[in-house]
């Protein structure tokens, strides 16, 4: 994986009075910093950063973020959701795939830090606090992969052992990336699932270029196996091309032959979607990618998605050689209607008070 380093920083004048500051600029000490006034940087969710020189991926701002860290997942409002939670702290990523949904999602290309970190902290903790019969699953990976920028941030080492003091408090670090050194020797006490976002390997050298092999990815979560990590897989987006059951079967088997089935808690299952103006982007920044012709119709919440029987045949075929790898996993869909998950896993119970609880067992069983 080619490693972050950004060619300049820009810190929120506010920032400086937080520990995270000093920390990241410690392990950058040969990069251009400078200061900048609130003005320049205006904190609206999820960013909007002002200023000409973060119009591009090496800009690293330093902020302070004033609204809420804790939120649902948007997933919640799908027929079937998981009741997943996500924290941000991290916005924005540098691997660049070229179907990832930031590109058109934030208004700023710059990666963004969040400096307030205690702020995290303390919301998470009073929240699991006020509901402490509740099982939280909260995840870092909505608007920035959760381990790529993790040498410079260390955000890892912070969260993994917060979250290893939550009864109730279960974190998810989901990347692409092999970045795991951090992970190594914390007493997480079973209360963080690393995860890796996959595909299969066509996919992964056409489409994920900057991220590192199946291979690496898989190397990486061996050695959290052997850290005493939960794992957890996610094959999202699954991308509908020739071949693909042959490419896609071959992935699931070199996962669960490399790994132990039984570390493994979940596998998630989401077909390609995004909006309709991610197409332009998409043709702009890679104009060798086959991704913008494939045929779509729209779905839920507006997004572009494939035909349903074609998203149905692809969850059971998935479904079938996951379980059949690794019988005691739970398989989930992603945004996904109450019909398509019957349809795919051919039974009744695809309730989202089901589906919480199935994740819930997992999570707390493993």
């Amino acid at each position: 994986m080619i490693p972050y380093k950004p060619e300049r920083i820009l810190v929120q004048k506010e920032s400086w009075q937080d520990t995270v500051t000093s920390e990241i600029l410690g392990r950058l000490p040969d990069v251009e910093v400078r200061t900048v006034k609130d003005s320049e940087i205006r904190p609206m969710e999820p960013s909007a950063v002002s200023t000409v020189q973060s119009r591009n991926k090496n800009t690293l701002v330093l902020m302070r973020y004033p609204g809420s860290f804790l939120k649902r997942c948007q997933g919640s409002g799908a027929d079937t959701c998981c009741n997943y939670y996500v924290v941000s702290c991290v916005w924005n990523c540098h691997l660049d795939c070229t179907y990832c949904v930031l590109q058109s999602y934030l208004s700023s290309r710059a990666l963004i830090v969040c400096t307030n970190f205690e702020d995290l902290i303390n919301e998470v903790r009073e929240t699991l606090a006020n509901s402490p019969k509740r099982i939280f699953r909260i995840g870092t990976g909505e608007l920035a992969d959760s381990l790529a920028q993790d040498p410079i941030t260390g955000f890892s080492r912070r969260l993994v052992s917060f979250f290893a003091g939550l009864a109730n408090g279960f974190l998810e670090l989901k990347t692409k990336s092999d970045c795991i050194a951090n992970l190594e020797g914390l007493d997480h006490r079973g209360h963080t699932i690393v995860s890796w976002s996959v595909n299969s390997k066509r996919i992964c050298r056409t489409e994920e270029e900057k991220a590192p092999t199946l291979e690496k990815r898989l190397a990486a979560a061996l050695q959290c196996q052997k850290w005493g990590y939960k794992l957890g897989f996610h094959f999202d987006p699954l991308i509908y091309y020739d071949g693909w059951e042959r490419d896609y079967r071959e992935a699931v088997k070199e996962i669960f032959h490399t790994l132990d089935p039984d570390r493994v808690v979940w596998v998630s299952l989401g077909a390609l979607r995004f909006p309709p103006h991610l197409i332009d982007y998409v043709k702009e920044r890679f104009p060798e990618s086959k991704i913008p012709y494939g045929e779509f119709i729209p779905g839920h919440h507006g997004k572009l998605r494939y035909f349903r029987p074609i998203r149905e045949e692809m969850y059971r075929n998935m479904i079938s050689w996951i379980l059949a790898e690794a019988p005691r996993v739970t398989v989930y869909l992603c945004m996904e209607s109450f019909p398509v998950w019957k349809n795919s896993f051919g039974r009744e119970s695809c309730s989202a008070t089901f589906v919480r609880d199935q994740l819930d067992k997992a999570v707390c069983s493993r």
